[in-house]
């Protein structure tokens, strides 16, 4: 997932097999060993960290404690492997801090399966803001006459897309061959 929202992702982790997971953290390994940071390819000020909490239900005293270390660091954003979920006095104050800090959550089972690669699943390619403004350009419109796609929509959170950004979904066509749509994230 963070190599497909353009994060560095160091190689050893990409291709590290389970033997060798095992070798680097045991067999039953601290979540918490598990943090990652990382930073985005053509931003090196946008850094992002992943947190594994051990609390099955995720309440507001962990929250603080990764706002805290998000803050120390100087990153902003965020995402939380959670085992079950997170409290709703904890998403409450997700949403308080959102204005600082950008954490998403995703559940594991959430992420045992690669949603972009079902064959259900059209490509998705998240727009620049340059390449936005192009598109707006060329064909005469505003945001506003693009077709929506919701932030809560499985694939926009994979992606980490936030109200504003475009989407471009490129489609297999019987009679065109391929057919591509853009959508905003509303």
């Amino acid at each position: 997932m963070l190599s497909k929202r353009n994060y560095m992702v160091p190689r050893d982790m990409m291709e590290m097999t389970p033997a060798a997971f095992t070798d680097k953290f045991g067999e039953y390994p601290s979540r918490e060993a598990l943090t990652i940071l990382v930073e985005k390819a053509d931003d090196e000020t946008n850094q992002l960290f992943v947190f594994f909490p051990e609390d099955e239900k995720v309440g507001v005293k962990p929250i603080k404690v990764y706002t805290d270390r998000m803050r120390e660091e100087a990153v902003s954003n965020a995402v939380l492997v959670l085992r079950v979920d997170i409290t709703p006095f904890a998403k409450q104050a997700v949403q308080e801090m959102s204005d600082s800090f950008r954490i998403e959550h995703f559940k594991e089972a959430e992420l045992l399966v690669d949603i972009t690669e079902h064959k259900l699943v059209p490509e998705h390619q998240v727009l620049s803001q340059n390449e936005k403004q192009e598109l707006l350009k060329r064909y005469r419109l505003k945001e506003t006459q693009l077709p929506r796609i919701q932030t809560n929509d499985p694939v926009a959170r994979y992606y980490g897309m936030k109200r504003g950004h475009v989407v471009k979904i490129i489609r297999p066509s019987e009679t065109a061959g391929r057919y591509v749509t853009y959508r905003i994230c509303m």
